[in-house]
């Protein structure tokens, strides 16, 4: 595992975060999904030990550090928050990567080189004087040319223009095919969930709901269009919404199992049409208290 959260917990002032117990997997990239304020920048802190849990405790590839983390370690995460870093504010792209070239050893100037004129950032501008989509490439490409083997990315595609964001997901899906890495990317964005994650830990209201495999959750549930008396509809096994669509037909979510569809084969009842449900559709099920079958420990 990358890292491994026991029983964490953070207290805030409008409410705690956790207890988290989770096994986030080396090389494959894992979404924070859930609302601003769900506590995801939170948990991205604990992370990186800016942020130590009130109980509980971290693992960063097996171990666990009771004071600081060690600088060969921290030297291998790359991480971009939400709120660019204040201190490098009066400094020019350029001045920036070399200060940063001298922290992380695994630096790769050429790849800064080449994912600045990709990006189209400008060199010699100081990073105040930047559009905060500039200023956003400048740190995606610092990040990824340091070469971390964990990569932490906090609401990556804020500022981002539609081109820019495809060149990003070009980035990090590169990154992951030729590079032993393993990405770690808070969002409320679920386009992005859809284009980049391989597993989904869901948060909402400082609450983790559990983490599953993306795949798993596409054609877990579906709504059917049935004809049938609305009540005995609703009382069906596995059905967690009914309601009228006309004069004749009702419309029913069910999770879509081998369970269910037995049930539907013996009772006879007559589906007019269905569709799968989408990802968004879903995660709404899941924070109301729907949870997927196959939640990940």
């Amino acid at each position: 595992m990358a890292i491994e959260f026991r029983g964490a917990i953070k207290e805030r002032r409008r409410h705690s975060i956790g207890p988290i117990n989770l096994n986030i997997p080396r090389g494959y990239i894992v979404a924070l999904v859930g609302s601003n304020g769900s506590g995801k920048s939170t948990m991205m802190n604990m992370m990186l030990q800016t942020i130590r849990p009130d109980q509980g405790s971290i693992h960063w590839y097996g171990e666990t550090f009771n004071g600081e983390m060690p600088l060969t370690l921290r030297q291998k995460i790359g991480y971009v928050p939400e709120v660019s870093i204040a201190e490098e504010s009066h400094l020019t792209a350029d001045a920036v990567a070399e200060f940063r070239s001298y922290w992380y050893p695994s630096w790769d100037g050429v790849r800064f080189d080449e994912l600045m004129q990709r990006f189209r950032v400008p060199r010699n501008e100081r990073l105040n004087r930047m559009s905060k989509g500039e200023r956003r490439k400048f740190e995606i490409a610092a990040v990824l040319a340091a070469r971390p083997k964990l990569l932490l990315l906090d609401e990556p595609s804020s500022g981002l223009d539609p081109f820019a964001w495809g060149d990003l997901i070009d980035e990090l899906q590169a990154c992951m095919e030729n590079e032993d890495v393993t990405i770690v990317l808070s969002t409320h964005i679920v386009d992005e969930v859809k284009r980049l994650a391989d597993y989904i830990i869901l948060v909402d209201e400082g609450r983790v709901l559990g983490m599953a495999e993306k795949d798993s959750l596409y054609g877990s549930w579906k709504e059917l269009w049935v004809q049938g008396d609305l009540e005995a509809l609703g009382k069906m096994p596995g059905v967690v919404k009914c309601d009228p669509d006309g004069p004749s037909l009702t419309r029913i979510t069910v999770r879509d199992n081998e369970h269910w569809n037995k049930y539907l084969a013996a009772s006879g009842i007559q589906v007019v049409k269905s569709r799968a449900l989408e990802l968004e559709e879903i995660l709404r099920l899941w924070i109301e208290g729907h949870k997927p079958e196959e939640l990940l420990a």
